[in-house]
């Protein structure tokens, strides 16, 4: 018979599996967590997104894509744009895939397996760059953001909308589950991206919850 001891262990086993699955969803687990997601994080993105005021885009990527809705959101708010989605996560190209079916098939969206650390794209490509929670769980903040500014054209735009000011107490307890996580003040996040070539970086954090907003001018 399990003791109340071992089946705290177990449950505490069962969702440090299920919170992992952010960094490279995979299996069930990883199919639960992209069906929360797009749900999950929209009013956040939403909010993000409204950061988007000058900026007419021609060819749009969005880096570290999950279930795909903000993808979607961009090429609807841009409806003359290109749009160009990546995941590390086999899974969530599917999914991606799945929920943006018809803006696939008119030929305005492509989805692609890939590694934000070397970006199979061609330099000097895309006028917006996007990552959306998704910088927790990228290989060496520096080296990804050169990568992304390679693929920008001269004054392009990379913005970068964090659930996590790096700061809050509930983000930081996630870091300490989920192997590989690190959440990032926006003052981190602006050095990283100066020291990768980036000029102007400005950022804005909500007014009433941790959420940032990151926009970074080539």
């Amino acid at each position: 018979m399990e003791t109340n001891i071992e089946k705290a262990k177990e449950n505490m086993g069962l969702f440090k599996d299920y919170v992992s699955q952010t960094r490279k969803p995979e299996g069930k687990l990883g199919k639960m967590m992209l069906n929360g997601m797009n749900s999950g994080h929209a009013k956040m993105a939403d909010w993000g997104l409204a950061h988007l005021k000058t900026i007419v885009p021609e060819a749009i990527v969005d880096l570290g894509c999950g279930g795909g809705r903000n993808a979607g959101e961009l090429l609807k708010k841009y409806p003359s744009a290109q749009g160009v989605a990546i995941d590390y996560s086999e899974l969530s190209v599917e999914k991606a895939s799945e929920y943006n079916k018809d803006l696939i098939s008119s030929g305005r969206l492509e989805i692609k397996q890939g590694d934000v650390s070397a970006l199979a794209l061609p330099d000097n490509t895309f006028d917006l760059a996007t990552a959306f929670e998704t910088i927790y769980f990228w290989p060496g903040l520096e080296a990804c953001f050169a990568e992304v500014a390679r693929v920008l054209k001269d004054d392009g735009c990379f913005m970068i909308v964090n659930e996590s000011d790096g700061t809050d107490a509930a983000s930081l307890k996630f870091e300490k589950i989920i192997d590989g996580m690190k959440c990032y003040t926006a003052e981190q996040i602006t050095d990283a991206l100066k020291a990768a070539g980036f000029t102007k970086v400005k950022t804005d954090h909500h007014k009433s919850k941790p959420w940032i907003t990151v926009i970074a001018k080539k």
